[in-house]
């Protein structure tokens, strides 16, 4: 039972995944700021943002709502963010438990908080939280589907394993899956989805700050606030460790291999950061559209592919 909860709220989990996300969105920051010809923050600003908004600020509950499922919903995003973080990492790290990474529960776990700040802007009392909530539903209905259809393609690929430690094995044992058409058809919709999943540009339709002010977080602040902001520091790399493990051959840490380990991850936020950078906020009807129409038919022809053997 004791190591059940260090490795929950320790390593890998909380403690691991936060100070872990934090220092990913410095660098998500950072680069955003040289690509627009500014300095960026100092290396620790996420820890200052979290900590003030914490410690400092102060928790204002909305006038019209239900307060208390207001405050659960950021602690449920962090819980289902957490489980998530320590099913996907327990096997990328090689930590020989009970469970060894069933795709499904994972699948269902990753979306925990993006329902969780659905009921959080919903019971606000606010319209334009309510209109947040309502694009995040839409976005979740279209970019959920396409998400399975990568798990999909993922288990066919691997022989029908539906575990994700046989899936990084099956790759160590061989060569990674995006070796393959196939392979690099689902790393585009991967990414794709976790770029909406994280609610960056240009899937950031639910926050839309210009149109709704933050949208679904319009009425959070201080303690409340600072566990959403934790549970998208988790999200940001719990998402690109997933990714990695289905499709990059996950974690290795002997010699060189750990410093590319590093790099897997690192180059995937880059790339989810330059994506966000060099595009506009679309519309909710067509982000619809991308995922049901174009990121369906891209995990379609890779699942194709897959049965034929490429």
């Amino acid at each position: 039972m004791a190591v059940d909860f260090f490795y929950f709220l320790v390593f890998p989990g909380l403690l691991f995944m936060a100070v872990t996300g934090a220092f990913l969105s410095w660098f998500d920051r950072k680069i955003t700021a040289r690509v627009q010809f500014r300095k960026g923050p100092p290396l620790l600003q996420p820890f200052y943002d979290f900590f003030k908004l914490l410690l400092v600020k102060e928790t204002i509950l909305p006038k019209h709502g239900s307060p208390l499922i207001f405050l659960l919903a950021p602690v449920f995003a962090v819980f289902g963010a957490t489980m998530a973080g320590v099913f996907i990492l327990l096997p990328l790290f090689n930590i020989t438990t009970g469970f060894r990474g069933d795709l499904l529960v994972i699948f269902y776990l990753l979306t925990i908080p993006s329902f969780s700040y659905i009921i959080g802007s919903l019971s606000s009392g606010n319209p334009l939280a309510a209109v947040g909530g309502s694009r995040e539903m839409k976005l979740i209905l279209s970019y959920e589907l396409t998400f399975l259809l990568l798990i999909a393609g993922i288990i066919l690929k691997c022989g029908q394993q539906f575990d994700l430690n046989s899936i990084i094995q099956t790759q160590q044992a061989g060569s990674s899956f995006i070796g393959s058409v196939s392979g690099v058809l689902l790393f585009i919709v991967g990414i794709f989805c976790i770029q909406a999943k994280l609610a960056l540009v240009p899937f950031d339709i639910p926050e839309a700050e210009a149109e709704i002010t933050e949208g679904i977080f319009i009425e959070y602040s201080g303690a409340p606030y600072a566990l959403i902001k934790l549970a998208k520091y988790l999200m940001l790399f719990i998402l690109p460790a997933f990714l990695t493990a289905l499709l990059l051959g996950g974690f290795r840490f002997d010699g060189i291999h750990i410093l590319w380990s590093i790099l897997k991850v690192l180059g995937i936020v880059l790339l989810l950061t330059l994506i966000r950078n060099t595009n506009p906020r679309i519309k909710i009807k067509q982000a619809v559209n991308f995922f049901v129409v174009w990121m369906n038919l891209f995990a379609i022809i890779a699942i194709v592919l897959i049965m034929f053997g490429y």
